[in-house]
């Protein structure tokens, strides 16, 4: 898959150096998958759920670093393609604002 943009995974992981190691895993993984359904992709990455937000999307909210911060991303598994929307700390994600900006 077709990530966009690992420029955010890496500026990420640089201010959260604990999550730094889990976001180049996700990076591997993702970038070297050819899923073409959530199902595929939830059977390979067990941490990642679907999360409808206000603008109607499904998007998939992957933990990482041991729950620690939360990735969001929108999958177009026709075109192979991801987007990096957002990486957040559990606490941010807890506020759940993200879900109206979406």
């Amino acid at each position: 898959m077709r990530i966009i943009s690992r420029k955010r995974l890496r500026q990420y992981g640089k201010l959260h150096p604990d999550a730094e190691a889990s976001l180049t895993s996700w990076y591997m993984v993702v970038k070297n998958a050819k899923w073409t359904t959530f199902n595929e992709l939830a059977g390979t990455i067990k941490s990642v759920d679907p999360v409808k937000v206000s603008s109607g999307a499904v998007v998939s909210v992957f933990n990482i670093a041991h729950n620690r911060h939360r990735l969001i991303a929108h999958f177009h598994f026709d075109k192979q393609r991801v987007f990096v929307l957002r990486i957040m700390t559990h606490k941010e994600y807890g506020k759940d604002k993200w879900k109206e900006e979406l």
